[in-house]
């Protein structure tokens, strides 16, 4: 255990963000072949150019705190993402930003509980509850690995857990019958596919841990 969790400025949080970006770009056609046996066939291509517009927003002039990083990333997916992915990965951000708040940098708690607030934004503007077959049953099994980590392990420690499970959430989702959004009117149908949301959350949290440690 840490004598000292690593803070998590806004530099990491950038880099958070480009990991999260170059994943999304690496997976891009396996998000868009999930997506096309139970949804629209567009998120993988949608993620794909929301996280491009963040790092070129990055880019251009990365902002100096965490929260103000936050919430650029979120109105921009808000604004370049059609579908569902966009206001949902965009208030993910959002959220995470109000709960972040006034500070130079998040300690190990603080960012937990910016990412638990994030959730908390998903799930407000999707209403998708566990076992929808949705984002959620790969983000709701990661915030629990992450809290119960908490003063156990250090940063990396716990951020390695949450995507650990986050991927066993994502892998849950494939006997799943969908109850929200488009998958849901393939009912029976939709069993047997592993979920594109659920996916790609499962690698937010990896580039969490892969960056933020």
């Amino acid at each position: 255990m840490a004598d000292q969790p690593a803070a998590i400025d806004a530099a990491a949080l950038d880099r958070w963000v480009r990991a999260f970006a170059a994943a999304v770009a690496e997976h891009e056609e396996e998000l868009t072949r999930l997506d096309s046996a139970i949804g629209d066939a567009d998120h993988g291509a949608n993620m794909a150019r929301g996280m491009k517009a963040v790092v070129a927003k990055l880019d251009d002039a990365a902002p100096a705190g965490p929260a103000a990083l936050l919430k650029q990333a979120g109105m921009t997916l808000v604004s370049t993402v059609g579908g569902a992915s966009g206001p949902l990965y965009g208030t993910f951000f959002l959220r995470m930003a109000a709960a972040a708040g006034d500070v130079d940098a998040l300690d190990q708690a603080g960012f937990a509980e910016a990412l638990r607030a994030g959730v908390e934004g998903v799930v407000a503007r999707g209403k998708a509850e566990a076992g929808d077959k949705t984002m959620y049953d790969a983000l709701a099994p990661a915030l629990d690995a992450l809290d119960a980590a908490l003063g156990g392990e250090d940063t990396s420690g716990a951020l390695h857990a949450a995507a650990d499970a986050a991927a066993q959430g994502r892998d849950a989702t494939t006997p799943m019958q969908a109850r929200k959004g488009r998958a849901s009117y393939l009912g029976e149908r939709s069993v047997g596919h592993q979920d594109p949301g659920a996916t790609s959350a499962a690698l937010l949290l990896q580039a969490a841990a892969d960056t933020l440690g």
